[in-house]
């Protein structure tokens, strides 16, 4: 697998350097490769409320959400301990409540606890 970046325009990873440029073959478009380094580093994931999360921090549902797979839903003030951070997303969340497992959440629907 190779570990050039998917084009951030049009997504899609017919990408290649090309001196100091990644170059997408499709939409032509061009980023720089330092660009895309530090992109990567300086992913931060943050709550409804802007708090900086980490992996195994607590978090509370602010609204009470529907579980796809589950005909219990996730109610307000329900607490996800432990949580880690999605590789490279920094809009999902994964976790575990204390009756459902396997949660993936947004963040826009937590808070840091």
């Amino acid at each position: 697998m190779s570990d050039i970046p998917a084009c951030p325009v049009c997504a899609m990873e017919n990408t290649y350097p090309d001196g100091d440029n990644y170059v997408c073959a499709d939409c032509g478009h061009e980023w720089p490769i330092a660009a895309a380094e530090t992109a990567e580093a300086a992913l931060v994931v943050r709550d409804v409320n802007g708090n900086v999360l980490n992996g195994g921090d607590t978090v509370t549902v602010i609204k009470d959400l529907k579980v796809k797979g589950s005909s219990i839903p996730l109610k307000q003030g329900t607490v996800i301990r432990n949580i880690r951070l999605v590789d490279g997303d920094d809009e999902h969340i994964e976790g575990n409540s204390d009756k459902i497992k396997g949660l993936v959440l947004k963040v826009c629907f937590l808070k840091k606890a």
